[in-house]
């Protein structure tokens, strides 16, 4: 699904929420700009003129911001994607992220079924077809073959 980004009401970018972590409400997503040849310099200048606090490198042209309050996301929908937290983070060169965190349920749930079952696959479902297997204990046997 296609979301729409907006800061100040004004239309920024897209973005397809790529990534995720589920269990935390979070939401991760490649912005793809809309009339904004800079995204270090639109959201510099953007966190500067609204006292937000961002951490930056001018010689990478590289931001991090904190929560943007007026930061946007509506779905295709309609509806708005509401978070605890709203941020940015990239560099020019490369690419820039949205993240949205604190997402609550159930509404994690509807509008992001794709990334549920993501997390479901590569967690819970394994984690009960191992026997005597809790979660974390699966979750941490996942993590030991990924980086054995």
């Amino acid at each position: 699904m296609l979301y729409k980004i907006f800061v100040e009401n004004n239309l920024i970018g897209t973005t397809q929420f790529e990534k995720s972590d589920a269990p935390m409400g979070v939401v991760i997503g490649k912005i793809n700009f809309i009339e904004v040849d800079s995204g270090y310099k639109f959201f510099k200048n953007y966190c500067v003129e609204n006292n937000i606090s961002f951490t930056d490198s001018d010689e990478e042209k590289l931001i991090l911001t904190m929560n943007i309050p007026n930061l946007k996301v509506i779905s295709e929908r309609g509806i708005e994607i509401i978070g605890q937290s709203k941020s940015i983070s990239g560099m020019d060169s490369d690419i820039f992220e949205i993240n949205i965190e604190g997402i609550s349920y159930p509404f994690y749930e509807e509008e992001f079924p794709e990334q549920l079952k993501v997390y479901h696959e590569m967690f819970v479902e394994k984690a009960t077809a191992q026997p005597g297997l809790g979660k974390i204990a699966a979750f941490r046997a996942k993590l030991k073959q990924l980086f054995s």
